[in-house]
């Protein structure tokens, strides 16, 4: 299960511009809107990796995107698969008091409290119970086995804090206006390992900034930070892609969600056969070609195909059916609503800003206008009808691709019986049995053409030549941690 990389540009360091060499690295978070310093538990993305780099769980992600330990030094799997039993590292909270498995029951139960209503609590609602065994020893239960559990153990949100504070690997000091921050390693020993000599000698302190695209992108180029992240296809255009970048731009379609979701049962909207029909009108294979991403895959499937075991019970649409063939369907069944309305026929579609969204638009537009349909581009504030869906996968399962159109997030149509359908395959133990409620569950979201998938989500960074410790992994994270511990 990988994603994909692609080198638009490379060439050696430039000696030219820029500060001198402080011994920090500095990486920039694209996002002005948000928070890389929140205090809860909805974080952004550069929120996540700020929050990773203070706030151990009981196991991590390492720079490739693989599990690696956290809190717990070790851990075992019962042969049901439906129990793990965790052994904690011998440490101590940052107030002193010993890491225990009851404190740590006690952390881990306040996460899952505090993230009630988001899609995280749906992935974890096959934990049934949290249980301290002797000493640094804890247990959590499933109902039934998730071979992806640690993975979802792994993610930032349930790194665990004790009265408000985390245990590292970095602790973090900001700056007034919240803008700046920066990231210092934990001594070893403050951390449960033991005492070296000279250990800072091997690390160096990360500063992060909230920055746009485009002054991001700016101080890339002035040699004034290391490394950007948080780059999405609609503002991909503004990365200096060009001959003299004194850098690389790495580009990835990590696993997730991307696509149009549909907000509105108005009018046209009202019958999935017509919902079907903005599916059918779009040739997927074409849409990103301005952005030359060789190698990305388009999708009809809500579960991305590219999922490591992925269920071949359910097939991509339309297979039979050549691209000129599927327009002809669509214009067709849009030509009947006009006829019948005896009016044209206008959506509007929500993205976010930036000059990837407007070529992303273009093409749709173009797309839909071959099929008697006109396609507007909603300014800030002004209502929609369709909206660009954009997110990367927490864990490689189907289950996570489902519980993001389930009924009680989306504020678009749905389907409650897709969402029994899941909920009934988490109840089960039998693989088979799980994985076709699975299937039939991504078949129902597909008949009720509510969410037009596209393909996977495009994530860019820019990479300065020498940094080490950042990879391309299928999850378009890339933990601040091994940063520190990179060479330049």
């Amino acid at each position: 299960m990988r994603g994909f990389s692609i080198l638009l540009a490379s060439c050696l360091l430039v000696s030219c511009g820029g500060r001198d060499d402080d011994g920090i690295v500095d990486v920039a978070f694209i996002g002005e809107d948000q928070d890389l310093f929140a205090d809860g538990l909805r974080l952004s993305s550069g929120a996540q990796h700020v929050r990773a780099a203070t706030t151990e769980g009981l196991v991590a992600l390492d720079s490739a995107g693989q599990l690696v330990p956290g809190l717990a030094e070790r851990w075992i799997v019962t042969d049901d698969g439906a129990s793990y039993i965790f052994r904690l590292r011998n440490s101590a909270w940052p107030d002193g008091s010993a890491i225990t498995g009851e404190s740590v029951r006690r952390a881990l139960q306040g996460n899952i409290r505090a993230l009630r209503g988001t899609s995280l609590s749906l992935d974890l609602a096959k934990i049934t119970d949290i249980r301290a065994m002797t000493g640094r020893v804890v247990e959590i239960r499933l109902s039934s086995p998730m071979p992806d559990f640690l993975h979802l153990l792994a993610q930032p949100e349930l790194g665990l804090l004790w009265k408000g504070r985390g245990t590292g690997p970095m602790a973090l000091t900001v700056d007034e206006d919240r803008t700046v921050g920066q990231l210092g390693v934990v001594p070893p020993e403050t951390r449960g390992f033991p005492r070296q000599e000279d250990w800072e000698d091997n690390y160096r302190p990360i500063r992060v900034h909230r920055l746009s695209a485009e002054a991001a992108n700016a101080a890339f180029g002035a040699n004034e930070v290391e490394l950007v992240l948080g780059g999405r296809l609609h503002d991909l255009p503004l990365a200096d892609t060009g001959a003299l970048a004194r850098g690389t731009v790495r580009i990835e379609a990590p696993l997730g969600l991307f696509g149009l979701q549909v907000i509105s049962d108005d009018g046209f909207l009202a019958d999935p056969r017509n919902r079907e029909a903005l599916a059918l009108a779009i040739d997927r294979g074409a849409l990103l070609q301005p952005f030359n991403l060789a190698g990305w895959v388009p999708t009809t499937r809500i579960v991305s195909p590219e999922l490591q075991g992925a269920t071949e019970l359910v097939g991509e649409r339309w297979s039979e059916l050549s691209f000129e063939q599927r327009q002809s369907v669509a214009r067709q069944r849009i030509g009947i609503w006009r006829r019948e309305q005896g009016d044209d026929l206008t959506l509007a579609v929500a993205m976010p800003d930036g000059p990837g969204s407007r070529t992303l638009f273009r093409r749709l537009a173009r797309m839909y206008q071959q099929v008697g349909l006109t396609l507007t581009l909603a300014g800030q504030g002004e209502a929609a009808q369709l909206r660009l869906k954009d997110r990367t996968a927490r864990y490689g399962a189907a289950r996570w691709f489902l519980n993001q159109l389930h009924c009680d997030l989306t504020d678009g149509l749905c389907s409650p019986e897709a969402d029994r359908l899941v909920a009934e395959a988490i109840r089960t133990s039998d693989p088979e049995e799980r994985d076709t409620l699975m299937a039939n569950a991504e078949r129902e979201m597909l008949a009720a053409n509510f969410y037009l998938p596209l393909g996977a989500p495009i994530r860019w960074s820019l990479v300065r030549a020498g940094v080490e410790g950042f990879d391309e992994n299928p999850w378009g994270v890339h933990p601040l941690f091994p940063l520190a511990s990179g060479t330049m």
